[in-house]
């Protein structure tokens, strides 16, 4: 199992910007790529992007593609979520996550191990 921990989050004014960390301990071998998901009040947890650990091919939601960046260091077991140009719909709770799969990254299904969440507040 990965052990997952969040960090960074907090309240920004619309058009700021954010970089959450995730840094991942325990079996981190096992693991292919790590993914970051959000979810806000009252609604489905979502797929916000993804990073294959080896090689480093991004994917991104469309909602955020241009305004994220997912990158990771190896050596530190820690991936990142550069958020810029935020806005209120980007107001969530954002949990990271590792899969052990090299494919299938949008589908919450296909990771194994999640973190405990960091609230992002983007105020108008």
């Amino acid at each position: 199992q990965v052990q997952l921990v969040e960090s960074g989050g907090g309240l920004v004014q619309a058009g700021g910007s954010l970089r959450l960390s995730c840094a991942a301990s325990g079996r981190t071998v096992s693991s292919a790529a790590m993914g970051w998901f959000r979810q806000a009040p009252g609604k489905e947890r979502e797929f916000v992007a993804a990073i294959r650990l080896i090689g480093g091919s991004t994917y991104y939601a469309d909602s955020v593609k241009g305004r994220f960046t997912i990158s990771r260091d190896n050596a530190k077991n820690t991936v990142y979520l550069q958020m810029n140009s935020l806005k209120p719909e980007d107001t969530a709770d954002y949990y990271c996550a590792a899969s052990p799969h090299n494919y299938g990254f949008l589908y919450a299904s296909r990771y194994d191990s999640w973190g405990q969440g960091t609230q992002v507040t983007v105020s108008s």
